[in-house]
C-alpha cells in the first residue's frame, strides 16, 4: 500500500469503479469506493490520500464536488475523469482545484501515474515557474495555445491563423515540449497559474 494513503474512487457505475479499484490495487495503491459524491462527503474521509471522481453523476457532479471540497477546505487532490471532456469544462475544473482531467476510456499507465503524482503532490508549479515555461513560446505558439485554451480544434485554429493544420500540429507539439506539459490538462493548469489564478485555495 502507498504509505496508508487512500485513493477515494467516486463512480456511480459500479463496474467502472471496481475495475479502476482493481487497477490501482494492482499498482500497490489502497482504494475505497464511493457510489456518489454525497457518499464520499458523508464518510468524513481523513485529510490524506486523493480523490478520483467521475464528472457526470446523478445528484452532485464531479464539478459540484470540487466546489464543495473547496468550501470545506478539504485538502485531498482531485482527479476528474469523464467520457465527455471539453476544454472549458477542464478550465473550470482546474480553477476549482482539480489536479488532472482524464478522458475515458483512459490509459491505465496514465491513470496510475496521475494518481501517484497526486498522492505525493505538495505544491505544483508556482506562478513564476509557469510563467518562465510559457516565456519560451514563440508568438505563433502562443496563438495556438490561446486557441487550445478556448477549446478550438486544430483545424479551427489553423483557419483563424491562416496556416495549415499540419503547422498548427507542429506548433502544438513544440509548445508541449517547451513547457514540459504531459497533457492538455497540465498545460491548462500551467496557463492559469501564469495568469495569476489561485488554484491552491
Amino acid at each position: 500500500m502507498h504509505n496508508g494513503q487512500i485513493v477515494h474512487i467516486i463512480e456511480d457505475d459500479a463496474g467502472v469503479g471496481e475495475s479502476l479499484s482493481l487497477l490501482l490495487n494492482s499498482a500497490g495503491l489502497e482504494t475505497r469506493l464511493h457510489s456518489s459524491a454525497a457518499d464520499f462527503l458523508h464518510s468524513c474521509p481523513p485529510p490524506g490520500g486523493c480523490v478520483v471522481s467521475d464528472v457526470r453523476m446523478p445528484g452532485m457532479t464531479g464539478i459540484d464536488l470540487l466546489g464543495e471540497m473547496k468550501n470545506r477546505r478539504m485538502p485531498q487532490p482531485v482527479i476528474l475523469m469523464t467520457a465527455f471532456a471539453d476544454v472549458p469544462q477542464a478550465v473550470r475544473a482546474m480553477k476549482l482545484g482539480a489536479v488532472d482531467f482524464i478522458e475515458k476510456p483512459f490509459d491505465d499507465e496514465l491513470m496510475v501515474s496521475s494518481v501517484r503524482a497526486a498522492l505525493v503532490r505538495r505544491v505544483g508549479d508556482t506562478a513564476i515557474m509557469a510563467h518562465e515555461k510559457l516565456e519560451k513560446l514563440t508568438a505563433r505558439e502562443r496563438d495556438v495555445l490561446e486557441g487550445l485554451l478556448q477549446g478550438k480544434l486544430n483545424k479551427t485554429i489553423a483557419h483563424d491563423l491562416g496556416v495549415s493544420v499540419r503547422t498548427v500540429e507542429s506548433h502544438r507539439a513544440n509548445l508541449m515540449v517547451k513547457t514540459q506539459a504531459r497533457s492538455l490538462s497540465e498545460l491548462i493548469r500551467m496557463s492559469l497559474l501564469a495568469e495569476g489564478v489561485d488554484l491552491e485555495a
